[in-house]
């Protein structure tokens, strides 16, 4: 389950870089890590690490570490209580293998700004997601709407396979439906990303199973 973990650590490093780049901001990958130099968007980190055993100040150095710094500790093995870092959440990564899609409607992209813009206001995430983002060959928004045309929920998918699930949300009282159209959407190809323990349930219903535990620090 380790490589499974890189992969989707990876993945969701790489979401990360795409999303602070829209935002003006250029990351640095190698071997330890995904960081960026400023501070990160709002909900997102300041550092991805991609393999376990990451030396902690090395780390910290890479990146402004001073209030709101937050570090994805892929693998749940750092300390940075030391450096004046909290445990913010823990969560587990996830991942489905290709596997035949369910009988539920897959979702639709989300093309032009206008529409970006509605689903972004329905997402919660403001002017977090730029239009940028749409002309990005490794980023697919995805909609779901219903018999009205009314928008029920979205996600986004990342890479070009494995495909990181993220930003799931959907304003029906079953959370599974969501999980569930992401899968009708792709089921040829791997899906990962992570969940906290609220919505993992749902995610572990449609499919997905569980590859290792993560963390997520902040300096308060």
């Amino acid at each position: 389950m380790l490589d499974d973990v890189r992969t989707a650590a990876r993945d969701n490093a790489e979401w990360c870089d795409i999303v602070c780049g829209s935002h003006g901001l250029a990351g640095r990958t190698d071997a330890d890590a995904w960081s960026v130099p400023h501070r990160s968007p709002p909900w997102y980190p300041d550092a991805v690490t991609l393999r376990p055993g990451v030396d902690a100040g090395a780390l910290l150095a890479r990146i402004d570490a001073g209030p709101g710094a937050s570090v994805k500790d892929s693998f749940a093995d750092l300390d940075l209580s030391g450096y004046g870092f909290r445990v913010l959440f823990d969560a587990r990564w996830i991942h489905r293998p290709p596997s035949p899609p369910p009988a539920d409607e897959p979702l639709t992209p989300v093309t032009s700004a206008d529409d970006l813009a509605v689903w972004a206001a329905a997402h919660g995430g403001g002017k977090l997601f730029r239009p940028t983002l749409l002309a990005d060959p490794r980023v697919r928004v995805l909609a779901r709407h219903d018999g009205r045309g009314v928008l029920t929920g979205g996600a986004v998918l990342s890479g070009d396979g494995p495909y990181g699930v993220s930003n799931l949300f959907t304003r029906t009282d079953n959370p599974r439906d969501i999980w569930r159209a992401v899968c009708a959407t792709v089921s040829d190809a791997p899906l990962v990303g992570y969940e906290t323990t609220p919505d993992l349930a749902a995610a572990l219903a449609a499919g997905f199973t569980t590859t290792g535990p993560l963390r997520v620090w902040l300096r308060a």
